[in-house]
């Protein structure tokens, strides 16, 4: 599966990955102090369609020039295992409303308002690093729910994770019943900063997934 984003995009992206993350270099490094992901509900909206195009640029549908309404982010981060070694063909998958509020599923709420540009799923097969990357939009809230990206990992022989991604100094973080009930929450909960180098005030967001496993000897 190839990621797809504009040659000009992805230089900023290399320069985002870079800045602050030295330590990937370093597999199972601070294997001492890794926690597992917490699990969450993969809740009702996960599409019941999936779009035709399902890659990791979310802001633009194929090759339709006009992208998505909202504040662009670079969602990035590695899948791990419990000793803090890279996951290598896991397929992270991440799905959001769009800037209206709107999922990409039948059932959604203000379906009839959604941005017809916004791919609101896609898809990312890790390699050997473990890495992942998407580009997409900051998560906007839902009725009754805190902004937020669902994430799922799959990866071969084993059940799929489910989690949530959430933003830090989000104020409805509080009163989110889904995620005030969740232990461990704060591994959940990440930093949206500026992009380094934009000049349209991209995002940028690191969120590392630990799965519940070891390899095995």
């Amino acid at each position: 599966m190839r990621p797809r984003i504009d040659r000009s995009d992805r230089r900023r992206v290399l320069q985002a990955l870079a800045f602050g993350s030295a330590w990937w270099v370093v597999p199972g490094a601070f294997a001492e102090q890794l926690a597992r992901t917490p699990s969450q509900t993969e809740g009702p909206f996960y599409p019941n369609h999936l779009p035709l195009d399902t890659d990791n640029d979310l802001i633009r549908i194929n090759d339709l020039t006009t992208p998505a309404v909202g504040t662009i982010t670079l969602l990035s981060g590695r899948v791990l295992d419990m000793k803090g070694d890279p996951v290598r063909n896991a397929l992270v998958e991440i799905w959001q409303v769009d800037h209206s509020g709107a999922y990409i599923h039948t059932g959604s709420m203000n379906r009839d308002k959604a941005d017809k540009n916004f791919q609101g799923f896609g898809r990312f097969l890790t390699g050997s690093s473990g890495e992942y990357l998407f580009r997409t939009i900051k998560p906007v809230a839902y009725p009754g729910r805190t902004p937020h990206i669902h994430v799922a990992v799959k990866t071969k022989g084993r059940e799929k994770f489910v989690t949530q991604c959430y933003i830090k100094g989000e104020p409805q973080n509080e009163k989110d019943n889904i995620l005030r009930t969740t232990e461990n929450r704060d591994l959940l909960i990440v930093p949206f900063t500026p992009l380094p180098g934009s000049n349209v005030g991209e995002l940028t967001a690191k969120f590392d997934i630990v799965l519940g496993f070891t390899p095995a000897a």
